[in-house]
C-alpha cells in the first residue's frame, strides 16, 4: 500500500510538471477533449497560473497552481513550486524536470484519502487517509533513485464485514542510495516493525515482526496465527516481496 501512496503522488507531480512546462495556462482549455484529464477553467500564464478542476480519468482531483523560474529552461529544465487543492488530495512540493525526463522533488507535503481511484490496486474495503512529507525524491526515466522522508497511512479501516479498526503506520526512509526504510505502527491493535527495500528495477521487500496488542479484535489475533508459533515477546515473523 505504501509503495502505492509515493509512486502515485510522483506521478501526479510529474503530471503537473509537464502540464506548467509545455503550455500557457491560456492553452490548457484543448485538454478538455482529452478522454484522461481536463481542466474546468484556467488563469495566467505559463510562468504563474491555475488549472481549475482538474480531472484526470474522470476523477476531480482539485485545483492546480504553480509558480516556474524561467532562468531554469536556459538549463533545459522546468522549475518551480506547484500545489493541488482538492477533495481528495491536498500538497505541495518543489519540482526540477530535465530534459532527459529525470524528476527531482522537494519539500513534497501531501496528505489525501485512501481510494482505489486515486490508488490503482488499492482493496476497495480498506478505509483511512494518508500523509506524504519527503525532503527529496529522485526519479529517472521511471526508476527511482532517491527517496528522503515518511510516509503515514493513519486511522487504518477493515470494512468488508464488520469494521475492524488496523491502525496507524508509517514508513521513514533517510534518503542516499540505499532505498531502505524503517516500518513501524504509530499506535493500533497491532505492534508492527521491520523494514521496506525498494529496487530502482520496481521490486520491493517488506520484512519485520509482529504482534497483537492487549484488546486486539480477535479476527486479527486469529489471523496473525497463519504466521507461525510467535516467539518469547510475543512476535511473528512476516515478509512480503514483489514488484511494482
Amino acid at each position: 500500500m505504501k509503495r502505492a501512496i509515493w509512486l502515485t503522488l510522483a506521478a501526479l507531480l510529474a503530471f503537473a510538471a509537464i502540464l506548467v512546462a509545455r503550455l500557457p495556462a491560456s492553452w490548457v482549455l484543448p485538454l478538455a477533449r482529452r478522454a484522461d484529464a481536463s481542466c474546468a477553467s484556467t488563469e495566467g500564464t505559463l510562468w504563474s497560473g491555475v488549472c481549475g478542476g482538474l480531472r484526470v480519468d474522470q476523477l476531480a482531483l482539485g485545483d492546480l497552481s504553480w509558480e516556474l523560474h524561467p532562468l531554469a529552461l536556459l538549463a533545459l529544465r522546468v522549475e518551480g513550486q506547484a500545489s493541488l487543492a482538492g477533495p481528495a488530495v491536498r500538497g505541495d512540493a518543489y519540482l526540477e524536470l530535465g530534459a532527459a525526463g529525470a524528476l527531482r522533488a522537494r519539500a513534497v507535503h501531501a496528505e489525501l484519502a485512501l481510494d482505489p481511484r486515486l490508488l490503482p490496486g488499492l482493496p476497495a474495503n480498506l478505509h483511512g487517509s494518508a500523509r506524504v512529507e519527503l525532503a527529496r525524491l529522485w526519479l529517472e526515466k521511471g526508476a527511482l533513485r532517491e527517496l528522503q522522508g515518511r510516509i503515514e497511512a493513519r486511522d487504518l479501516e477493515e470494512r468488508s464485514g464488520e469494521n475492524t479498526a488496523l491502525g496507524s503506520y508509517e514508513v521513514r526512509f533517510p534518503g542516499g542510495s540505499d532505498l531502505t526504510g524503517a516500518v513501524r505502527d504509530l499506535g493500533g491493535p497491532l505492534e508492527v516493525q521491520g523494514t521496506l527495500r525498494l529496487r530502482p528495477e520496481g521490486a520491493y521487500e517488506l520484512e519485520g515482526h509482529i504482534a497483537p496488542r492487549p484488546g486486539a479484535p480477535a479476527e486479527l489475533v486469529d489471523n496473525l496465527r497463519m504466521l507461525g508459533t510467535p516467539d518469547a515477546a510475543g512476535r511473528r515473523p512476516f515478509s512480503l516481496s514483489g514488484t511494482f
